[in-house]
C-alpha cells in the first residue's frame, strides 16, 4: 500500500515540478543550479551520516550476531552426541525392561504352577492320611476294647458276639507284621471260645504289643502330617512371596518402560530439532560471515563515490559562485530552454526522493529503499531501474499471495487434523475411563461370586463330614442289627430241630446241637447216654409241639424278613451315601475349578486395569501435548487466515498501481 501511495505521488509530482521550475529558471538560472547543487550537498552528507548508522549497527550485528550463532552451534555440536548417547541408552534400557518383564511373567507362571502342583499333591496326601489316621484310630479302639474285656474276665462274651471289634482283629491277625507263633496264637483265640481261657494272659501281651506299636505308628504318622502340612505352609507363603515380588517387579518395569517411552520420543524430537537448529545456525553463520565482509567492502566503494560526489558539487558550486563567472554568464548565458529540460528531469527525480522518504516513514521496505538509491544515482536509465523493480516487487507480491495461500491450506489441514486427534484422544480417555468403571465393578463381581463359592465348598466338606459319620454309625448299628437277627434266627432254628428231633425225627436236620454252638465257641460236651428204662413207653405231646413248632416257624420267616428288609435298606442307603459322595466330589471339584477361573479372571481383569491405568495417564499427557499443538497452530495461523482476504485484496491493488506507475515512467521517459 506505501508503494501504491508512493508511485500515485510520483506521478501527481512530476508536471507540478515541471511548471515549477521553469518559473525558476527563467527568472535565475545559474542561481538554481547553485541552490539545486547546495541541496544535493546536504543531501549527500544527510544520506553519508545514515548510511554510517546503519553500517555500524550492520557491523555491530555482524560481530555480536557471530559470536552469539558460533557459541549455539558449539552448544548444539555437543549436545547432539550427548543426546544420541541418552537416545541409545534409553532404548537398550526399554529392551531390557520388556526382556525384565516377561523373565517375572515366567516365574509368576512357574510360582502358580508350582503352588497348583503342591496343593494336588497336599490334598492327595491329607486324603491317604485321613484314611489310614481312622483305620489305625478304628483298630486301636478295636484292641483297647479287646483287651479291657479279655482282662476282666469277659473273653468268652467278646468272642461270642462276633462283633465289629473282633472282625477288625482278625483282620490285624491277617494284615499286621508279627511273629509267626503270636500270629499263630492270635488266630487260635480268635477262632476258639470260651475253652480258650488258659492262654489269655499271652493273647493280652499280643495285643498289647500291637496297640502300643499301632500308636506309636499313628504317632508317626500324625507327626509326618503334621510336618508335611507345615512344609506346604512353608511353601505356600514363600511361593506367595515369590508371586508378590514378580507382580511388583512386573509393574514396576512395565511403569519404566512406559516412561522410557515417553522419554524416547522427548529425547528423539529434541535431538531432531538440535540438528536442524545445528544446521540452520551453521548456514547462517557462514552467510552472515560472506555479507559482512560484502557489505564492508560496499561501505568502503560507498565512501569513496560519497567522497567524490561531495567534491564534485563542491568544485561545482565553487566554480558557479565565482563573480567572474556570474557577469560572464549574464552576457554570454543562452536561452533557458536546454536548463528547463534539465530541471524538469531533476525535479522530478528530487520530488520522487522526497516522497519515497516520507513514505518510509510508515514503515522501512529494503525495496522502498533500493528504490531512493536507484532515484538519487546519477548515471542514466535509472528509471529503467525503477521499472525493473517494480517488476520485481509485482513478482515478489505474487509470490507472497501464493505462499500465504499454501500456508492457509496448511493450516487448514493441519489444524483440523490435530482437533480429529485431540477429539479422537478425549473418546479414548473417556472411554478407558468407562472400561475401568466396569472392569471394577466386574472384579467386584467375581470378588463376591468368589467369596460364596469358598463358603459353599466348605459348607459341602461339612455335610460330607456328617454325612461320613452318619453312615458310618448306620452301618455299624445295621452290622450289629444284622448280627443280631442272624443270631436268632440260628437260635430258632435250633430250637426247632431240638423239637423236631424229639418229635419228629424224621423231619431233624440231624445231630442236635446245643445252646453254646449257636452262640458260637461254647464249650463241646459229649452227650450223655439215655436213661435206664423205668417206664412203659413215652406220650409225646406232639400236638403241643406242633404248634410251638409253628410259632417257632413264623419267628424265623420274620427274621429272614427283616434281614432282607435291612440288606436291602442297607444298600439303598449305601447307594444313596455313594450317590452323595459322588455328586459331592464333583461338585467340589467344578466349584474349585470355577473358583481358581474365577481368581484368575480377577487376577487377570486387574493386571488390564492396571495396564488401562497407564494407558489412560499416557493418553492425557497426549491430549495435552495436542492441546499446545493445536494453540501454537492458532497463534502462528488465527492472524493470516483472519486477515486472508483483506491481505488479498490490498496485494491485488498494490499490484495494479505498480503495473499502472510502470506503465506511466515508461511514458515519462
Amino acid at each position: 500500500m506505501q508503494v501504491t501511495a508512493l508511485i500515485l505521488a510520483l506521478m501527481m509530482s512530476s508536471a507540478s515540478a515541471v511548471d515549477e521550475s521553469k518559473g525558476q529558471v527563467a527568472a535565475n538560472p545559474i542561481r538554481r543550479v547553485v541552490n539545486l547543487l547546495q541541496d544535493m550537498q546536504k543531501k549527500v552528507e544527510a544520506e553519508g551520516k545514515k548510511e554510517k548508522e546503519l553500517f555500524e549497527k550492520f557491523m555491530c550485528y555482524c560481530k555480536n550476531g557471530a559470536t552469539e550463532l558460533e557459541a549455539a552451534v558449539g552448544a548444539a555440536g555437543n549436545k547432539v552426541p550427548k543426546l544420541e548417547s541418552s537416545l541409545a541408552g534409553a532404548e537398550a534400557l526399554q529392551d531390557q525392561l520388556v526382556k525384565d518383564a516377561a523373565t517375572a511373567k515366567l516365574a509368576v507362571a512357574d510360582a502358580k504352577q508350582a503352588m497348583a502342583k503342591a496343593t494336588g499333591l497336599r490334598e492327595k496326601e491329607n486324603t491317604i492320611f485321613e484314611k489310614d489316621s481312622a483305620d489305625y484310630e478304628a483298630n486301636i479302639a478295636a484292641l483297647k476294647k479287646a483287651i479291657a474285656a479279655i482282662e476282666s474276665g469277659m473273653a468268652g462274651k467278646f468272642l461270642q458276639t462276633r462283633s465289629s471289634t473282633l472282625m477288625a482283629l482278625q483282620q490285624l491277625a491277617i494284615n499286621r507284621d508279627m511273629s509267626s507263633a503270636d500270629r499263630d496264637m492270635l488266630s487260635a483265640f480268635l477262632a476258639q471260645g470260651t475253652g480258650y481261657a488258659p492262654r489269655s494272659g499271652d493273647i493280652v501281651g499280643i495285643l498289647k504289643q500291637l496297640l502300643e506299636t499301632m500308636e506309636k505308628e499313628l504317632a508317626d504318622m500324625t507327626a509326618a502330617e503334621e510336618k508335611a502340612v507345615k512344609d506346604f505352609d512353608l511353601l505356600i507363603a514363600a511361593k506367595n512371596k515369590e508371586l508378590d515380588a514378580n507382580t511388583n517387579a512386573i509393574e514396576s518395569k512395565t511403569e519404566r518402560w512406559a516412561e522410557l517411552g515417553l522419554e524416547i520420543v522427548e529425547l528423539k524430537e529434541d535431538l531432531d530439532d538440535t540438528k536442524k537448529a545445528l544446521g540452520e545456525n551453521q548456514v547462517f553463520l557462514a552467510e552472515i560471515a560472506k555479507s559482512c565482509s560484502t557489505k564492508e567492502e560496499e561501505w568502503n566503494q560507498r565512501c569513496k563515490v560519497r567522497a567524490e560526489e561531495m567534491l564534485a558539487i563542491g568544485e561545482t558550486i565553487k566554480i558557479l559562485n565565482d563573480d567572474d563567472a556570474l557577469d560572464l554568464f549574464k552576457k554570454t548565458l543562452p536561452t533557458p530552454a536546454f536548463l528547463q529540460t534539465r530541471s524538469s528531469t531533476i525535479n522530478m527525480r528530487r520530488r520522487a526522493i522526497q516522497v519515497l522518504k516520507s513514505a518510509r516513514q510508515h514503515g522501512s521496505d529494503p525495496h522502498l529503499d533500493f528504490i531512493v538509491l536507484s532515484l538519487s544515482s546519477k548515471s542514466g536509465g535509472h528509471f529503467d531501474k525503477i521499472v525493473t523493480m517494480i517488476d520485481e516487487m509485482v513478482a515478489l507480491l505474487t509470490r507472497e499471495q501464493v505462499e500465504d495461500e499454501v500456508k492457509k491450506a496448511w493450516c487448514g489441514k493441519t489444524m483440523d487434523k490435530a482437533e480429529d486427534e485431540q477429539k479422537a484422544l478425549e473418546r479414548k480417555v473417556a472411554d478407558l475411563v468407562t472400561a475401568q468403571d466396569d472392569g471394577k465393578d466386574t472384579i467386584e463381581t467375581l470378588s463376591d461370586e468368589i467369596e460364596a463359592l469358598i463358603d459353599g465348598i466348605k459348607k459341602l466338606d461339612k455335610q460330607v463330614a456328617e454325612a461320613n459319620e452318619q453312615r458310618h454309625e448306620e452301618n455299624t448299628e445295621y452290622k450289629e442289627s444284622m448280627a443280631g437277627n442272624v443270631a436268632a434266627k440260628k437260635l430258632l432254628e435250633l430250637a426247632k430241630d431240638r423239637l423236631a428231633q424229639f418229635y419228629t425225627p424224621k423231619l431233624a436236620k440231624g445231630a442236635a446241637a446245643s445252646l453254646a454252638d449257636v452262640m458260637m465257641h461254647s464249650a463241646s460236651m459229649a452227650a450223655p447216654p439215655p436213661p435206664p428204662e423205668t417206664w412203659g413207653a413215652y406220650q409225646k405231646k406232639s400236638e403241643e409241639s406242633g404248634g410251638v413248632v409253628m410259632m417257632l416257624t413264623i419267628m424265623i420267616k420274620d427274621v429272614d424278613k427283616e434281614i432282607t428288609e435291612s440288606k436291602v435298606e442297607e444298600e439303598e442307603a449305601q447307594k444313596e451315601y455313594e450317590t452323595l459322595i459322588g455328586d459331592s466330589a464333583m461338585k467340589r471339584r467344578r466349584d474349585t475349578q470355577s473358583l481358581g477361573d474365577k481368581e484368575s479372571s480377577k487376577a487377570d481383569l486387574e493386571e488390564v486395569l492396571h495396564r488401562m491405568a497407564k494407558e489412560e495417564k499416557s493418553t492425557k499427557m497426549e491430549v495435552v501435548a495436542t492441546a499446545e499443538r493445536l494453540r501454537d497452530l492458532h497463534m502462528e495461523c488465527d492472524w493470516l487466515l483472519s486477515n486472508f482476504q483483506v491481505r488479498k485484496e490490498a496485494r491485488s491493488g498494490e499490484i495494479d498501481a505498480l503495473k499502472n506507475a510502470k506503465a506511466v515512467l515508461s511514458g515519462a521517459e
